[in-house]
């Protein structure tokens, strides 16, 4: 009986290590992996903050939130399991998958500029004034454009671990999904509200914080008219760089 036990924790003992190494592989693979996604991360950061350009201020956070709580949908339950099935039982797929998304965002990028040299837009003009609608149908937007991203980045983890076990490649993605998603809608969060810290800091007896306020005030609004074309740029970047990868993947 005794030995029995022994031999029983000796096997709990190795499960622990193993499981021990696997979490250490999955980090060293995380933090690798999100250091190559690093690009794509800086333009869904750009792309974010134009939804809620120009939407009442007291709506901008719960609009970021729930753009956030979509984007861990669309990384977890639709691009993850996904991402694991076609790298085990077709993996000639991804690339044309992720071409259809990069044509997405040029489309979304070239409409943008269309609109800004002129051109109308035939999509918010039948939800103006209706503030529900407006908020509703710009975070499915924001969702849909942030699938593509998503996608852009969780393949490029994929990818770094291609030759990794199954399980380490789902850990290193929810890995990378959630690390990505908080940075992202963070620094997003942290950005369109930078006005109203402005304001708290223009309202303080210090002259330093008042001035320093004064400027963020005054600064916002070009950083938020500059963040929207950043973005749109953004989508045509990203959306054409998936496009010239894939072709030349294809050959």
């Amino acid at each position: 009986m005794p030995s029995g036990l022994i031999a029983l924790l000796d096997d709990v003992a190795g499960i622990a290590k193993l499981a021990a190494a696997s979490i250490d592989d999955v980090g060293a693979a995380s933090g690798k992996a999100a250091s190559k996604a690093a690009g794509v991360v800086i333009d869904d950061a750009a792309v974010t903050p134009k939804y809620v350009t120009g939407l009442s201020p007291s709506r901008e956070l719960p609009i970021i939130g729930k753009i956030a709580i979509g984007s861990v949908r669309n990384k977890l339950l639709i691009i993850l399991p996904v991402a694991l099935l076609l790298t085990s039982f077709a993996p000639w797929a991804i690339t044309p998958i992720l071409m259809c998304g990069g044509a997405y965002l040029c489309f979304e990028g070239a409409e943008k500029l269309i609109e800004a040299f002129g051109g109308q837009d035939h999509a918010a003009a039948p939800i103006e004034g209706d503030a529900a609608a407006v908020e509703k149908a710009t975070i499915s937007g924001a969702v849909r454009t942030d699938l593509i991203l998503s996608a852009e980045i969780m393949t490029i983890a994929l990818n770094d671990v291609s030759d990794a076990p199954l399980l380490t490649q789902a850990g290193v993605l929810i890995v990378v999904g959630l690390a990505m998603t908080v940075a992202v809608y963070g620094v997003v969060g942290l950005i369109v509200k930078m006005d109203d810290i402005g304001l708290h800091m223009a309202e303080r007896s210090s002259a330093a914080s008042r001035t320093v306020g004064r400027l963020l005030v005054k600064g916002m609004p070009v950083v938020l008219s500059s963040l929207t074309v950043i973005g749109t740029v953004a989508m045509l970047w990203v959306g054409g760089g998936i496009l010239l990868h894939g072709s030349h993947t294809l050959g």
